[in-house]
């Protein structure tokens, strides 16, 4: 009989975001599909534990900080390390317990060479980025053999009621939405605000909406002024619901490990410009599943937005392109990739 195989999972953010989302759909799609017991090693308070509480064979193990967790932590054939702090977490597990591990890198950023980055990547049995540039970064260091696998799309949940609720409050109008944490030097709202600027008399029907809640929230309301064709919706838990309920989606990041989001507006069949910047071309394909702009120039992204507005043809043919494309960024596949690396490893 083949024995079970036990994984442990580490992701030690405070937080909530992309990252820990990914985290949470491997783990879900693991213990959906394989045969598996998990384990996640994360801070007490991490939102993870209330995410994943009722998924079979999955328990907890609270590490704090990079140095909690390890003595009374169960023997597993594999740890899983998820974001920086659990890079090194995995790194000293492996020290003291001889665990072997694997890590998942998710930012565009080039790693900076500190000793216990160059310890922590090269003593992991595999490196994994999560797009071709992020892939490419971690192989230009030569500290091992690097694997790419992206991020899933998160077949969201949607409320129809709710979602014509939203609709209804902008009648007429079309809708440009756009989904990301309120911090322009990653997700680049302030462009977004830019080109609405630009389209506000000559185009007022219009609207765009923003959702998302973060450390420039204040700065960017106040960078929107008296735009009356600009509205901030805030954080919402449940975004599946709304998505669908978009004309066009803008995504104008400056810099993007790989824009999983993106992944979910294709799914809910709204069409997409985005920067061409760090991981994003791997999902969108220029004129095939949405329209690529530079980053950091808002005129390049109000062209793309009138040009797609006025061109229903190109819309569906985007929409068509980003639907066949999804076959590759689905749970179950990544869960699938991730188990043949656990497997080698232990």
């Amino acid at each position: 009989m083949t024995k079970q195989l036990t994984v442990m999972h580490v992701n030690l953010a405070k937080g909530f975001r992309g990252g820990e989302r990914q985290t949470e759909l491997l783990i879900t799609a693991l213990a959906k599909h394989f045969d598996v017991k998990q384990i996640v090693a994360c801070r007490g308070d991490s939102p993870l534990r209330n995410r994943l509480k009722e998924v079979k064979n999955v328990s907890f193990l609270t590490a704090n900080h990079q140095l909690d967790g390890h003595l009374s932590a169960p023997r597993v054939d594999v740890v899983h390390a998820h974001e920086a702090k659990a890079v090194h977490w995995a790194y000293l597990h492996k020290l003291i317990r001889k665990t072997p591990y694997i890590l998942t890198r998710r930012v565009d950023t080039p790693i900076k060479d500190k000793w216990s980055n160059t310890q922590s990547y090269q003593h992991a049995f595999a490196r994994v980025g999560i797009s071709t540039l992020i892939s490419d970064h971690i192989r230009d260091k030569g500290w091992g053999v690097v694997e790419q696998i992206p991020s899933t799309l998160a077949h969201l949940k949607r409320n129809k009621e709710e979602g014509e609720a939203f609709r209804s409050l902008f009648p007429g109008k079309t809708i440009i939405g756009h989904v990301g944490a309120l911090v322009d030097r990653h997700k680049g709202q302030k462009v977004l605000i830019d080109a609405a600027a630009k389209l506000a008399t000559s185009h007022p029907e219009f609207q765009f909406v923003l959702f998302g809640s973060g450390a420039d929230e204040d700065e960017l309301k106040a960078y929107s002024g008296n735009l009356q064709n600009v509205t901030w919706m805030g954080f919402k838990p449940n975004i599946g619901d709304y998505l669908p309920f978009f004309d066009l989606f803008a995504f104008p990041s400056r810099n993007e490990g790989l824009g999983s989001t993106l992944l979910d507006v294709m799914d809910a069949g709204v069409p997409i410009i985005a920067s061409n910047v760090g991981g994003i071309p791997d999902i969108i394909l220029d004129q095939e599943t949405g329209l690529l702009v530079p980053p950091n120039d808002s005129d390049a992204l109000k062209n793309a937005i009138l040009s797609l507005h006025n061109d229903q043809a190109l819309q569906q043919s985007l929409v068509s392109g980003a639907t066949r494309r999804l076959s590759n960024y689905t749970p179950k596949k990544m869960a699938e990739r991730y188990l043949a690396l656990y497997k080698k490893a232990q």
